[in-house]
């Protein structure tokens, strides 16, 4: 297929990398120059990537960063296509997504919402989770892609239901970490070794995927950003949002929320966001250190 694929961000540049080793035609766009991808035509638009293409993929930074692309000048909108399909894996608001699959409705283009589940590691080697809304069809005509780039794809039902459906993937992501967090730091305080804990964590009906992955990463003090805190502090306020559209109270989430704000003041937005712990560590006097430490 002909894609033009638009944000070579963490997630974006191996995303786009592997559907050019899938054998697609690929021309990719950054809104920061000096971006590139083996194989893959460079454009100086989004709306030169998109001329011509039969799938315009973004994986861009929020909602706003999306209706630029989208609408703003030398965007998609100008070289629109009927019968063209746009697929969106940032990580945006459903009721945006709405909106904007309703612009381009008119014009023959379907809109797809695929935010992924996964880790730079999982974008890089092409094992990515999609979880999508859309035309039926559409998601149908798309498995190809997804192929290239993820080892499954999850269909949530209509335009807007791959976000809603991602929104509380990462809910429960952060609050799973954060009371992962907690009780690290509370047993370093109490006199117990992270690392003899672990263990008995991944033993118990507490163990979870966010753990088996972060764990490693806290133990060995690695902050680099696989998922920046700022990034999910953006998500964690995009939840917040949703919910309040639907008079939803996530009384948790609101908590954790202070804790990503307190943890951006001090200057860790751009580490991970298993760094939030370093916030909780400096309030309780103590750092939780692995079996080399």
């Amino acid at each position: 297929m002909r894609i033009a694929f638009l944000g070579l961000g963490i997630m974006g540049r191996p995303m786009a990398s592997n559907l050019v080793k899938a054998g697609h035609e690929v021309t990719v766009w950054n809104r920061t120059a000096g971006k590139e991808v083996e194989g893959a035509r460079v454009a100086t638009s989004p709306a030169e990537a998109a001329r011509g293409a039969e799938v315009v993929w973004m994986a861009v930074s929020d909602t706003k960063a999306v209706e630029t692309v989208l609408f703003g000048a030398q965007g998609v909108q100008e070289s629109l296509t009927a019968g063209m399909t746009i697929v969106d894996s940032s990580t945006i608001s459903p009721s945006a997504t709405r909106k904007f699959a309703d612009r381009l409705r008119g014009r023959g283009v379907q809109y797809v919402d695929a935010p992924m589940t996964g880790s730079k590691v999982a974008a890089e080697n092409g094992t990515l989770i999609f979880i999508v809304g859309g035309d039926e069809a559409a998601v149908e005509g798309l498995k190809p892609l997804f192929a290239a780039v993820g080892k499954q794809f999850f269909r949530m039902g209509e335009t807007g239901k791959g976000q809603a459906a991602k929104l509380a993937m990462n809910l429960q992501i952060a609050l799973i970490y954060e009371g992962f967090a907690e009780a690290l730091t509370l047993a370093t305080k109490l006199g117990v070794d992270a690392a003899t804990l672990l263990p008995v964590i991944q033993a118990s009906m507490v163990r979870s995927g966010v753990v088996d992955y972060k764990a490693p990463f806290v133990m060995k003090r690695d902050f680099s950003p696989n998922f920046p805190l700022r990034l999910m502090h953006k998500d964690i306020r995009l939840t917040l949002e949703a919910a309040k559209e639907v008079r939803v109270k996530l009384p948790a989430l609101e908590t954790v929320e202070e804790i990503y704000e307190m943890a951006t003041e001090d200057g860790h937005q751009d580490l991970d966001y298993a760094a939030t712990i370093a916030l909780l560590e400096k309030w309780a006097g103590v750092e939780v250190k692995g079996a080399s430490a």
